[in-house]
């Protein structure tokens, strides 16, 4: 990376974070499950939350434990 094309490189400013990541999909997890909570007649809709919940808190562990294992970089 050229600090030429990005000043904040100079910093180490310019990585991304996953642990960032990994707090704002637990927090989607979070409010997904919140939203479970509703004036819902028929719960086809809370079927689709919890999938979407299931589904991404499944990708945060894979993020996470791959990680760990050096899977992922």
């Amino acid at each position: 990376m050229d600090i030429a094309e990005v000043p904040s490189a100079q910093w180490g400013w310019s990585k991304q974070n996953p642990r960032t990541w990994h707090v704002v999909g637990l927090f989607i997890v979070g409010f997904l499950l919140l939203m479970l909570r509703g004036n819902h007649v028929g719960h086809v809709e809370d079927w689709f939350l919890l999938g979407f919940a299931l589904l991404s808190g499944a990708v945060i562990i894979r993020d996470v434990w791959g990680r760990r294992r050096g899977w992922i970089k």
